[in-house]
């Protein structure tokens, strides 16, 4: 990100010589931005600027990093130490390029849209409103996430590029940040629980000097999740549940503490493995699935199957399960976009609550009489 700090210390130069500059080193106010759930990120707001410090993005990351938030109308003016940070950007973004499909719902509430210029696989991509915009040219496709199209990037020079990664070790992203053009790795995926994911939205708003509008849409979307949690306490059950698929020869299922677990958990459900503690998914035999989950009444995301069909195809032995037998199953991977993106890895993580009012129309249906579901449909009989 260094290679961002040339473009403010020429703007630097153009403040005028009788004016003896803002001292951002003592600034006259300083107020820290508290996440009521997210431990990622962190905004500190002084008098002229913002420092956004990404603390967590990827797992046991071991260094955090530093980003001055400099509004333009204060750029000329202000003086700030550049060792001190790891880039310093010009708000608000103009025009910016996203890796992940998560980041678009942030810029869609934000009412920032507009601002989308470049995506590495744009067909994944549901949104109705940004599809239109990728359908116009306005929207380049920049190739995968881990090779992205340098070329074409290098073309639309956005302002910024919110990326993603295991590691940070991403060579085309290194050539990026040194043509100039900054770099911040999003850690959204890497939080704990489903209201800390969403509340990354105050990430965006930093970057777009809307800090009080992500404010109030995080507010809406905690409410609305803790009061559609309040409304599953009345259930008078709570159904069993299991989850996940065969891959090969391992079938893979949320941990007890995963965010997917916490979902299933606030829906006043049993999931079967919700006491595991494990990092990452749980990697089980079939046999030892079966024993615990043969009689589970529901079976929620079997994978990226459609159709009961598909499922007796790749493994007869599916068709052992009571909620294969009783048409208890229910997924994500019906709800497409026009290109085929599923909307559930592109809405979810922002819109929790309507994940959460979805588990709890499937297994408490009483509870929710006039909700339809968002992202969670039946399984169809037949091959799609």
């Amino acid at each position: 990100m260094r290679y961002a700090i040339p473009i403010i210390l020429i703007l630097l130069c153009f403040s005028c010589k009788d004016d003896k500059g803002i001292e951002a080193a003592l600034p006259s106010k300083i107020n820290h931005s508290i996440n009521s759930y997210a431990e990622g990120f962190a905004i500190q707001h002084n008098t002229h600027y913002s420092i956004l410090t990404v603390s967590n993005p990827w797992p046991n990351s071991a260094k955090s990093y530093r980003y001055a938030l400099i509004p333009k109308e204060n750029a000329a003016k202000l003086t700030l130490n550049a060792s001190d940070f790891d880039g310093m950007l010009l708000t608000p973004i103009q025009n910016i390029v996203v890796t992940s499909t998560t980041h678009v719902p942030a810029l869609e509430l934000l009412g920032v849209e507009q601002s989308l210029v470049g995506f590495p696989g744009t067909d994944y991509i549901s949104s109705e409103k940004t599809r239109v915009r990728i359908s116009d040219g306005k929207v380049r496709e920049l190739g995968q996430n881990e090779s992205i199209n340098t070329e074409v990037l290098l073309e639309l020079r956005p302002n910024l590029v919110i990326a993603f990664g295991v590691d940070g070790s991403n060579k085309a992203l290194e050539i990026i940040e040194k043509s100039g053009i900054p770099v911040i790795y999003n850690g959204d995926w890497v939080e704990k629980s489903p209201l800390a994911k969403a509340e990354w939205i105050k990430f965006f708003g930093a970057l777009y000097n809307k800090d009080q509008k992500a404010n109030s849409i995080f507010n809406q979307i905690s409410s609305d999740y803790l009061g559609a949690k309040k409304i599953a306490q009345q259930a008078t059950s709570q159904p069993t549940i299991l989850s996940g698929a065969m891959y090969k020869d391992v079938w893979y299922l949320p941990n007890g503490t995963s965010p997917e677990a916490q979902i299933l958990k606030d829906a006043n459900t049993n999931y079967l493995w919700s006491e595991t503690t494990n990092t990452g998914s749980l990697a089980l035999s079939f046999e030892t699935v079966f024993d615990k989950a043969k009689s589970a009444q529901f079976w929620i995301n079997p994978s990226n199957y459609g159709s009961y069909d598909e499922l007796k195809r790749l493994n007869s032995h599916y068709t052992e399960f009571d909620a294969f037998q009783e048409k208890n199953i229910h997924t994500y991977a019906n709800t497409v976009g026009k290109t085929g993106g599923v909307l559930y890895f592109e809405l979810g993580t922002a819109r929790p609550d309507l994940v959460l009012k979805d588990i709890i129309k499937i297994c408490h249906p009483e509870l929710l009489t006039n909700y339809e579901t968002t992202f969670y449909k039946p399984l169809t009989n037949e091959l799609n």
